[in-house]
């Protein structure tokens, strides 16, 4: 059996329980932006308020990390951890703010399923997050995120050969692109998340 020899601070777990639950709202925004008739300005408004929020989480994790004298693991694995989380929020505050700012109401047909790859890889993170408490049953949740990163791999390339296909003009592919761009961004940053948790789980085993 394995001992604890320095106290747990719980706050830690909640606010990265916190952050994650910010992603699954963040990339159900980004969901809704596949709707055309969805009002894109009003999309950008609420994405904006929940990287807000986000970002409210991550510096309350780095001020606890400051004004803790023991941390429940190490302080530059918590500072990466936050640091991802909120990279995530970024990039997804990205595709939702520039498809409202491009006036984008139609995507490539492999759009869709790439989308649904960033909502799946959210959901499995927030279900993660509360196991860094006994960090058990974790490793289900990293071999989970990397084989969404390899799918959304697989869908990114499809996505640019469609875009450089010629079915698109060049004003369309140059604004699409910044938007696919973004959403592979966030899905890839949903892996450091995961290989964070990774290194914390191998050194407190």
């Amino acid at each position: 059996m394995r001992f604890r020899i320095r106290p747990v601070e719980a706050s830690f777990y909640d606010l990265f329980t916190e952050m994650a639950n910010h992603l699954v709202i963040g990339s159900g925004i980004v969901a809704r932006v596949l709707d055309p008739e969805a009002d894109k300005a009003a999309l950008a408004a609420q994405m904006s308020d929940a990287e807000h929020a986000a970002d409210d989480t991550t510096h309350a994790i780095i001020k606890l990390v400051n004004s803790t004298f023991i941390t429940p693991f190490d302080r530059e694995d918590i500072y990466a951890l936050a640091s991802s989380l909120d990279d995530v929020m970024d990039y997804m505050e990205e595709v939702v703010d520039c498809t409202a700012l491009y006036g984008v109401t139609e995507f490539p047909e492999d759009f869709a399923a790439q989308v649904q790859v960033l909502q799946r890889a959210s959901n499995i993170t927030a279900e993660a997050m509360p196991r860094l408490r006994t960090m058990k049953d974790l490793d289900e949740f990293w071999i989970e995120i990397n084989r969404l990163e390899n799918e959304g791999d697989r869908n990114h390339r499809r996505l640019l050969a469609d875009l450089f296909d010629g079915n698109y003009k060049a004003m369309q592919v140059l604004k699409l692109k910044d938007i696919v761009e973004a959403v592979e961004a966030a899905i890839d940053a949903l892996e450091s998340v995961a290989n964070t948790v990774e290194q914390i789980a191998v050194k407190e085993s």
